[in-house]
């Protein structure tokens, strides 16, 4: 491993440390495409999005879109403008530095053995979680909360055998109300 020489200040304001997580709430018009505009704007800016959810909302002719991904702050607040810019687009929320509330759910297939199905049993209910299917070896568990609660409990299993993840994603909602944009 050689030594690096640091980064002059122009490039590491852009470097990936400089990169910081953001999560957006967009409401849309729901019609065929809005969902996909909105996703192709920040993959044609050469940003992964970490994690898209969409659902309907009160109004069934807006959806919400909540997705998570990360970028410099400058980069960020680009590409936020260029979204707010789209025409589907009724607004958007940077959750990022506002109280807010977030929560993925989980559902994972874990091995077991007649050894070890108590003990897996007992860190399920410490987690919280719910047995939603039993197989002779495995078990599926459904468990909701904060990413970083699902990170725990899927590090936690793992000793067991996961054969399978399924996240949704990310949803996130502030803990007051704002109106407008």
């Amino acid at each position: 491993m050689t030594n690096a020489a640091p980064l002059p200040a122009s490039r590491a304001a852009a470097s990936p440390s400089a990169d910081e997580r953001r999560v957006l709430a967009v409401r849309l018009e729901n019609h065929a495409g809005a969902l996909n505009r909105v996703a192709n704007l920040f993959s044609q800016r050469g940003f992964n999005l970490d994690s898209v959810t969409v659902s309907p909302t009160e109004d069934p002719t807006v959806s919400r879109m909540t997705l998570t991904t990360s970028g410099s702050p400058r980069q960020m607040e680009q590409a936020i403008a260029q979204v707010k810019n789209l025409v589907d687009v009724l607004a958007v929320d940077d959750l990022t530095s506002a109280e807010h509330v977030e929560r993925e759910l989980c559902l994972v297939r874990v091995h077991y053995t007649p050894e070890t199905r108590s003990e897996l049993v007992d860190l399920i209910g410490f987690y919280k979680g719910i047995v939603v299917d039993v197989r002779p070896e495995t078990l599926v568990i459904e468990l909701s909360g904060p990413v970083a609660k699902i990170n725990q409990f899927v590090a936690h299993v793992a000793r067991f055998g996961v054969t399978d993840v399924a996240r949704s994603g990310r949803v996130a909602m502030r803990r007051e109300i704002v109106y407008g944009d």
